[in-house]
């Protein structure tokens, strides 16, 4: 087992070390590590906004910030013997922030967009395992820090898919981030031309701002492309499931995990989201396994912020887990998850996909 290190300048913005990583999603993203199945990484990470809010920064900024930057993730990192049908396996062993943190409130962005048309910032000073903020006086916030993005390349099938259905859910009036070349990062074609924009969840995970992704927890991610192409950013200290106004506690922070393989898993149960658990109890109730769901059709058609739609495929996929991890029928499966499996919608901001967990107690068999 190795140990492997992508450090970064927290001065510089990513575009003045784009040898630690990019802000696109595309298979041609060149890795900045190599590292082996067992071994295990520690991997600093800019702000979702690159740098661009500060200590100083006042409300009167945010309509000037550059969401073209948005989010700076720091690989990929090349797991060795990983193909395309396999489950990448993450053990988060570790995730550390920086003492300064912030929430914005950007106009057009957030569930409750038409409610509040107005910026707002609170900046945050974490201390002890809690943060404060004047601009939200009497509250303390624990501490449960996490990796809002996580996630692998898509192949150039994957991403062709999701560009052609996201296209087709932004004529139809969706809200979309489409591919864009101002603010990539590599800077050059085809990734600046092609590469999906980080902003949503999707079958590669990426954005899934689930707050259970802390320290102790395992990530499971389809893998699309030889080697996965790891990587993560858009670090937040503390999160409410739904992150409602559109951020989280963002921060700096340092991701510390170690990769497994679990080899042809995602081809022989058909999983094509992302999938989590974890063995021991905080900060939910544990032992879990969860499933994930996002606002995509079965055939393949995008949805729009449809939390019904995410919640569904979030229950079809645990129940397709029963059924193959455990032996259940359909039946059987359904019964379980409608007297035991929790959903919790984790995120209803990264547009257009939403992004609703199923938790199944694993306590509840004998």
């Amino acid at each position: 087992m190795a140990i492997h290190e992508i450090r970064i300048d927290p001065g510089q913005p990513l575009a003045g070390q784009p040898g630690t990583g990019h802000n696109r999603w595309h298979p041609g993203i060149t890795p900045v590590i190599w590292a082996e199945p067992g071994d295990e990484v520690v991997m600093e990470t800019r702000d979702a906004v690159d740098g661009q809010i500060g200590e100083g920064s006042v409300a009167a900024d945010i309509p000037g910030v550059d969401i073209s930057v948005v989010h700076p993730l720091t690989g990929p990192v090349h797991v060795a013997g990983a193909e395309p049908g396999d489950l990448l396996v993450v053990d988060i062993l570790d995730v550390t922030t920086g003492a300064f943190g912030y929430t914005m409130q950007s106009p057009g962005f957030g569930f409750l967009r038409d409610d509040f048309p107005e910026p707002f910032l609170a900046r945050w000073q974490i201390e002890g395992g809690f943060a404060v903020s004047a601009e939200v006086p009497g509250v303390r916030i624990q501490g449960q820090p996490f990796m809002g993005t996580m996630g692998v390349a898509p192949s150039h099938e994957l991403r062709a898919r999701i560009t052609a259905r996201e296209r087709d859910l932004a004529a139809a009036g969706g809200m979309v981030d489409l591919p864009e070349p101002q603010g990539a990062v590599p800077a050059g074609p085809p990734v600046s031309a092609e590469g999906l924009r980080t902003i949503p969840p999707r079958e590669n995970a990426g954005n899934v701002d689930i707050k259970q992704l802390t320290a102790g927890t395992r990530l499971l991610i389809p893998v699309w492309v030889p080697g996965a192409l790891f990587s993560a950013g858009d670090a937040h200290f503390a999160q409410g499931d739904c992150e409602t106004c559109g951020q989280a506690i963002e921060v700096r922070g340092t991701l510390h995990a170690q990769f497994g393989l679990r080899k042809g898993q995602a081809t022989a149960h058909q999983i094509d989201q992302p999938q989590f658990e974890r063995a021991a109890p905080s900060p939910a109730p544990g032992p879990y396994f969860a499933t994930t769901g996002t606002c995509v059709h079965r055939d393949g058609r995008n949805g729009s912020e449809d939390i019904t739609l995410a919640a569904r495929n979030a229950l079809r996929a645990m129940i397709d887990h029963l059924v193959s991890g455990y032996g259940y029928t359909r039946q059987q499966a359904y019964v379980i998850c409608s007297v035991a499996v929790d959903l919790k919608i984790s995120q209803v901001v990264d547009v257009p996909n939403v992004l609703v967990s199923a938790f199944l107690p694993l306590d509840i068999f004998g």
